[in-house]
């Protein structure tokens, strides 16, 4: 079969072509190869020679018609992710780009026999939580007196008691708290309500905190992992936001990578949405931890009260229902740390932009507090 994969050059994308390639498909990517993750506009050196790359971007109608001749499955990993209040950017490449792929995929006929969409777990916003008294409670975000008293965990929007954080599953309430959680949400209705109304098998995966080699170290906006990674393997202290308690599911990328595959091949899994995680909790400071001991520098986690404004507090994923498909997460935190910390180090050009990031994140108000 010839699949397109958009963002075919980025993290998830490239393993996600490596996979299918082995699987004997030919592969077609279009790519905008677009700062900061690319510099230069060049292709990545990992990317197979095998694979057929297009440059262009989503928002094009045109690179998209050259794209989708001759294809039979598309996987749309093409996103704009970072935490910076550019607002319409969020929606312009993630929900108008993929609305453009149904709109020319139902005016052309094309007979595409699968589309993979890439969701995330921020749509849930805080997710699910348990209240002795009152039951489960879907939490909204935190407000920003709360954040400036350092009080970190929600309580129930009921009785203000504390609340205890509970696995997530695919039919929690949505609650985005940020541009690109919204944005994504938009994405994944579109693509469900049209793949359904004009018979085009659509999966939407809703990802947790992807870890693994080749995401990218010139975004520093975003991404515990590859923040730690800058700071540690320059011997500089690991900048932990609130107290560094927040649990999250770091999944692995190769996890991620055999999820796609799975519901590409599975036609079970059209019309659904699917979680994709680590399936278990760990906090941001255990991270730090981890990749403090494994880049061997004498870096230690330093927590300053700072806070990224619209972010959540806890949040971990329920991963049964794609489990009940054949999968199984194999990752964990210390080798993932130990893959990317591998993999960064032996990059040109990298180097520590996590504290200019950050410096910039205050400017603009993301983050926020200290």
């Amino acid at each position: 079969m010839r699949v397109l994969v958009t963002g075919g050059a980025g993290f998830i994308g490239s393993h996600t072509v490596d996979l299918l390639l082995a699987r004997g498909h030919e592969v077609r990517i279009l790519d905008a190869l677009l700062p900061p993750v690319h510099r230069g506009g060049q292709p990545p050196a990992y990317l197979p020679p095998e694979a057929e790359l297009m440059v262009g971007d989503v928002r094009d109608r045109d690179a998209w018609q050259r794209a989708l001749q001759g294809v039979q499955a598309v996987f749309h990993f093409a996103a704009y992710q970072d935490y910076l209040p550019d607002f319409s950017t969020f929606f312009h490449v993630n929900a108008v780009g993929t609305a453009l792929l149904y709109e020319l995929a139902v005016a052309q006929h094309l007979p595409l026999q699968k589309i993979v969409i890439a969701s995330t777990q921020a749509i849930y916003g805080e997710g699910r939580y348990l209240c002795q008294r009152d039951g489960f409670q879907y939490p909204g975000p935190r407000s920003e007196a709360q954040l400036q008293a350092h009080e970190w965990d929600p309580r129930c929007p009921r009785c203000g008691q504390a609340l205890k954080p509970q696995l997530t599953p695919e039919d929690a309430t949505i609650s985005p708290h940020n541009s690109y959680a919204m944005s994504k949400f938009s994405e994944e209705t579109l693509a469900l309500n049209l793949g359904k109304r004009y018979g085009l098998p659509t999966v939407a995966l809703r990802y947790s905190i992807t870890q693994g080699a080749r995401q990218s170290f010139r975004n520093a906006y975003s991404g515990a992992m590859r923040i730690f990674a800058m700071q540690a393997l320059a011997g500089q202290p690991l900048t932990v936001y609130e107290d560094g308690r927040q649990l999250r599911d770091f999944v692995y990328v190769g996890d991620v990578a055999r999820a796609n595959l799975l519901v590409f091949e599975d036609p079970r899994a059209d019309y659904q949405v699917y979680n994709v995680g680590a399936g278990k909790a760990s906090t941001v400071l255990e991270l730090a931890e981890c990749v403090a001991e494994h880049a061997g520098t004498g870096s230690r986690p330093l927590v300053l009260g700072e806070y990224r404004f619209g972010d959540t507090r806890h949040i971990v994923s329920d991963v049964s229902r794609l489990r009940a498909l054949g999968w199984e997460p194999q990752g964990s935190i210390a080798s993932n740390t130990d893959e990317y910390l591998g993999w960064a180090s032996s990059q040109p050009g990298f180097r520590n932009t996590a504290d200019e990031a950050r410096s910039y994140m205050r400017q603009v108000g993301a983050v926020r507090g200290g």
